[in-house]
């Protein structure tokens, strides 16, 4: 292993934990023996995932490329004139979700009750729950958590006029709650109202609360209604959005004034839709503003958004400074994962020490990037691909004369962010090198 100096980055995503992580040997990627570790020291201790020290696998995130991404999709947001709220869900770190708010991102977005609980005790409280709550035992559990965090600027989805009523009966419960702020929800394939009927009868529940339930704005989630034609994908996103647009505006009507409302939308795949469709509504009202709720696009990675990335650039979607740029080249995956060659059973075939357990697979097998020997990197050999995954090994098929030996560490890159990262309880920030400078808790339950 090189001798390097550490890369130092610059603030906020070098900023450590909110609260003192301690480390032991419980955790992937810390090598045993370990105990009682403060996550502070780990800039001098120059753990690299390759050199032998770290137990393996482990998952690593490049803060150089999640900064970069962070910087160039909140960049063009704001050229864009629209507002982030990264969807925390993908890492539920509390440390990087902060680093984004830092960086200019409006809020945080969450998918569920709990994950909301989590980011309001990291001090993250301007928030959208992009989700039903179900019923009155749902509703119930919001008010306990708003109770302990009444001062929470809580924006929650409401798609129907059962869940809208179980709210309403909640917060009328206890007049020391403050008013709820909702968000009514369109949406195909998945959750939200399927027509501008139903969005009327949610805001005749809202609007008949007597201010306990307020009215903040509508919302969609567009990447559910993909199906396998990408054309016809294109046509009901575009169908959604135009009903969203409808509900926006029968909102502004009902409420009668021009109080500020929110309209969003957008995951990491479709959000030039969403900006093309919604945003000369939002912008034509002048009180109200586009949030998207983009997620793993900090992330990236080498396989389902790779080639979400590659279609968004055939369609020009990505145009920074106003001329079309290829994302699929600027956004930066900045997952690893590290296994170790286990074996070398006959021709043609490593086994390596990830499985099932350690990595995606819902959208795709990891891909083999890089081998390292001795600590130092090597080549990728050709035709390297792993084509089965069990509990904890992969099948990694290789071409004749590949030099892959036991013991021999692959660098590989993952498929799909968000079923990765909940397989970690610490995600270890390294510097360009590969070089360990922070631990991230996560927060999966």
């Amino acid at each position: 292993m090189t001798t390097d100096a550490p890369t130092l980055l610059p603030a906020p995503l070098l900023s450590a934990s909110a609260r003192p992580v301690l480390l032991d040997d419980s955790l992937r990627g810390v090598p045993p023996g370990t105990a009682d570790l403060s996550a502070a020291d780990l800039p001098l201790l120059r753990w690299h995932p390759a050199d032998g020290r770290m137990a393996l696998p482990v998952l690593t995130l490049d803060e150089t490329a999640f900064r970069a991404n962070r910087d160039l999709f909140l960049s063009y947001a704001r050229e864009q004139g629209v507002a982030v709220a990264p969807h925390a869900k993908t890492p539920m770190a509390p440390d990087l979700a902060r680093a984004l708010v830092e960086g200019g991102a409006w809020g945080t977005t969450v998918a569920d009750i709990r994950q909301a609980g989590v980011m309001l005790r990291a001090g993250l409280d301007r928030l959208i729950l992009a989700n039903g709550i179900g019923g009155a035992g749902g509703a119930g559990r919001l008010a306990a958590l708003i109770r302990r965090y009444p001062g929470a600027l809580l924006h929650v989805f409401v798609d129907s006029v059962a869940a809208a009523s179980a709210l309403a009966a909640a917060w009328r419960a206890d007049p020391a709650l403050p008013p709820l702020r909702v968000l009514a929800e369109t949406g195909a394939a998945r959750g939200g109202a399927r027509s501008l009927a139903e969005v009327e009868a949610i805001l005749d529940v809202v609007l008949a609360s007597g201010g306990r339930l307020e009215p903040a704005g509508v919302a969609t989630y567009e990447g559910a209604a993909a199906v396998a034609s990408p054309e016809r994908t294109l046509e009901i996103i575009a169908g959604l959005l135009e009903l969203t647009a409808e509900a926006f505006a029968l909102l502004r009507r009902r409420l009668g004034d021009r109080r500020p409302l929110i309209v969003t939308a957008g995951g990491s795949v479709f959000f030039d839709r969403v900006i093309a469709a919604l945003g000369p509504v939002v912008a034509a009202d002048g009180a109200a503003e586009l949030v998207l709720r983009s997620g793993a696009i900090f992330f990236h990675d080498h396989g389902v958004y790779d080639r979400a990335f590659a279609a968004l650039d055939a369609r020009q979607g990505f145009h920074p400074g106003g001329a079309p740029a290829a994302a699929r080249a600027l956004f930066r995956p900045a997952l690893r994962l590290w296994a170790e060659v286990l074996s070398r059973p006959e021709p043609g075939l490593a086994v390596c020490g990830l499985g099932m357990r350690d990595a995606s697979f819902d959208q795709g097998f990891p891909s083999a990037l890089a081998i390292w020997r001795d600590g130092r990197r090597q080549d990728r050999p050709p035709a390297a691909e792993v084509t089965k995954l069990n509990d904890q090994h992969a099948f990694l098929a290789l071409g004749p004369g590949a030099d892959i030996r036991v013991g021999d560490v692959v660098e590989f890159g993952i498929s799909h962010p968000c079923t990765c990262l909940d397989r970690y309880r610490v995600l270890f920030g390294a510097d360009g090198k590969g070089f360990v400078q922070h631990a991230f808790p996560t927060f999966f339950g």
